[in-house]
């Protein structure tokens, strides 16, 4: 994480508070994850100017004098290498060595040996600095973070002019302790600055590994940083994976699994691998902790404590337990917040990258991988049920702020659903709950590929196949029209036998959509009157028939003035019209759009407006918003909103089709 010069990069502000709090207090606490840089950042403590000092006076108790800054007269340093808990005192008999420059007699002894020296007593260090300005720096100290918190509280009770440093991956927890978290480095540029800092970096260990650092794809190299998280570890190793890949294939690689990233120039045996360190922190947990850790590593985004409890107990962790097992995961920087922990609602966390891939792996290794992605399914489809009752109840907002929030784990689940054919229904209600995701916020491709992956998996004869039948058909109307038929002739009979109106109604909109995309108004308009006419008013699961009449007028604006009017008016007119947001929206589009079709451009122009200032700026753009600018900019250019060809199949009608098709 250092650079030529000798600083760190990125650091900048996390060094120079560093040196404030060490001037204000007489234990800081450098706290974080693993590979965050905790002990390359203690080490500017020493490399720039807080060594000793020569003549420097004792430090006395009380506030210092202003500008004075206290330079250390000696600063010891210890250097915890093990893994593992030590025996108690260890960690004194080392801080008593380091002070000594003796070397710690071995624990073991062959028989006939000398004994061992004892095990001093923090109260000897304390008489051995009592008359001595020190800067204590206890390095990495997790495995003996218990003997850590006694041993630093006696010494600062008994040598008033010792200062400690401590990096761990969680505070001691003493009273008048500062704790700084170094922060993961950005991975976007700051204003003014060509490269971000988890960039400059990488591209700095790529040179310092012999490769052209010139010659690395940037944007690549940014993909990179930003799959590890910023992480300073993760980012070296992966720089010295550029003699094996190119960027672009590391990052394709790094998207998908990174806890395989190794190298051989490193201080730490652990830190040779991202494994290896990741591991260092995983072996100090407690059964239960291993246990959380594991099977919330199948979330794959951020999560509410209640999802995780849901997820991670039973088996071994009561869920009484999981909060607490998550607040000590979150402490050891394996979790980070997502939301305040401290506020009215329930904290809100995110699994590192690392980590998670970490935990994923000891969850396979104990067969619980497939559980824990069940259970995942389990919560992603509750969560889509809920999205789609307060979609169709009129709380539209909330809904989109829900699937916002869960988007990730969503598309996990749905992304491993054709691996779990046993729990194929599942998955397809889950899709069909989000149609308005798909539909109404332009991810129809998306909902398609999942719909078509799912749906040979599902009984022919199931009332929810016909219903994913219909939704494929209506994703891939516009570009798979030909297939987009065939699922409907498929779909069309088994809703009529189920009795299924809403289906049977939604159907024959699907219908009217391809009947405009061939150029056939008349046709689309038959089948856009039965969709409004079949469908029943607030029914779940699709479009109102609000939107059928919508379509309906805007096919009839050309050649059926009158009756296009009434059909708009209707669509206004349809129960709930006002609380369901996108309904309400097509239906002043085709009011508008039939309206300059008419001639009567100024109020097509106050339609169009309205719809557009009722669309909330905090939520994304609905379907049909480019639409209602373009009839704007039509009214406004005096130019008509569609082009009308003669009856009959005609190259022209077609295209005219497409555009209209296209705007419902």
């Amino acid at each position: 994480m250092g650079t030529p010069e000798g600083g760190l990069v990125g650091r900048e502000a996390e060094t120079e508070e560093l040196r404030r709090l060490l001037e204000r207090h007489r234990l800081v606490t450098l706290a974080g994850p693993v590979g965050i840089g905790k002990s390359r950042l203690a080490a500017t403590v020493r490399t720039r100017g807080a060594g000793p000092a020569v003549n420097a006076r004792p430090a006395v108790a009380g506030p210092r004098p202003p500008g004075v800054r206290p330079r250390a007269r000696r600063i010891v340093i210890v250097h915890w290498r093990g893994t593992r808990p030590a025996a108690p005192g260890a960690l004194a008999a080392a801080v008593l060595h380091a002070a000594t420059g003796t070397r710690p007699a071995r624990r073991g002894r062959a028989p006939g040996a000398s004994r061992p020296d004892p095990l001093p007593d923090a109260r000897v260090l304390a008489a051995h600095w009592r008359e001595t300005d020190v800067l204590l720096v206890l390095d990495d100290v997790d495995p003996v973070h218990a003997e850590s918190v006694g041993l630093v509280q006696t010494l600062l009770e008994h040598v008033p002019t010792l200062r400690v440093l401590v990096t761990a991956r969680k505070p001691l927890g003493l009273g008048g302790e500062a704790v700084l978290r170094p922060a993961p480095l950005a991975v976007e540029p700051a204003a003014g600055r060509r490269l971000a800092p988890a960039v400059e970096l990488f591209l700095e260990r790529a040179r310092a590994a012999g490769v052209d650092a010139d010659a690395v794809d940037l944007r690549a190299a940014t993909d990179i940083c930003r799959a590890l998280g910023g992480l300073p570890l993760a980012v070296e190793l992966a720089a010295a994976q550029l003699d094996r890949y190119d960027a672009a294939e590391l990052a394709h690689r790094l998207d998908g699994h990174q806890v395989w990233l190794s190298g051989p120039r490193t201080a730490l045996p652990r830190h040779r691998s991202l494994r290896d360190a990741v591991a260092a922190a995983y072996v100090l947990c407690d059964r239960e902790e291993r246990i959380a850790w594991g099977r919330a590593s199948i979330l794959a985004g951020p999560f509410d404590e209640s999802t995780a409890v849901f997820v991670c107990s039973g088996g071994g962790l009561d869920a009484a337990r999981a909060p607490a097992c998550l607040a000590r995961l979150a402490a050891i920087g394996v979790l980070t917040h997502e939301r305040d922990p401290g506020g009215t609602r329930e904290p809100r966390y995110r699994m590192t990258p690392a980590a998670r891939d970490f935990g994923r792996e000891r969850l396979a290794a104990a067969r619980e991988y497939e559980v824990a992605a069940e259970r995942r399914a389990v919560h992603v489809q509750r969560t889509a049920a809920v999205a789609e009752n307060l979609w169709s109840t009129g709380s539209q907002r909330q809904a989109l702020r829900l699937l916002h929030d869960e988007a990730e784990d969503l598309r996990a689940a749905l992304e491993h659903a054709p691996r779990q054919p046993e729990r194929a229904e599942a998955a397809l209600e889950t899709l069909l709950d989000l149609w308005f995701w798909w539909v109404v916020y332009d991810a129809r491709d998306e909902g398609r590929r999942h719909l078509m992956q799912v749906l040979p998996l599902c009984p022919p004869d199931s009332p929810l196949t016909a219903r994913g039948m219909w939704l494929a058909a209506w994703l891939g109307a516009a570009g798979h029209p030909e297939e987009a038929g065939e699922l409907l002739r498929h779909a069309w009979p088994s809703a009529v036998l189920d009795g299924d109106d809403a289906t049977v109604g939604r159907i024959a909109h699907v219908q009217g959509l391809l009947a405009l995309y061939r150029g056939e108004p008349g046709r689309a308009a038959e089948c856009f009157r039965m969709a409004a006419d079949t469908v029943p008013p607030l029914a779940p699961g699709g479009p109102s028939p609000a939107v059928s009449l919508a379509a309906l007028a805007v096919t009839l604006a050309g050649h059926a003035p009158r009756a296009a009017r009434r059909s708009a008016r209707r669509a206004l007119r349809q129960p709930g019209i006002r609380s369901d947001s996108w309904s309400c929206l097509v239906a002043r589009y085709a009011s508008a759009f039939v309206d300059h079709q008419d001639g009567r451009g100024s109020r097509a122009w106050r339609r169009a407006r309205r719809a557009l200032d009722t669309l909330d700026e905090r939520s994304p753009e609905p379907h049909g918003t480019a639409a209602l600018r373009r009839l704007l900019a039509d009214v406004e250019s005096g130019v008509p909103s569609a082009v009308h060809a003669p009856p009959g199949p005609h190259p022209l009608r077609r295209r005219a089709g497409f555009r209209l098709a296209r705007s419902l």
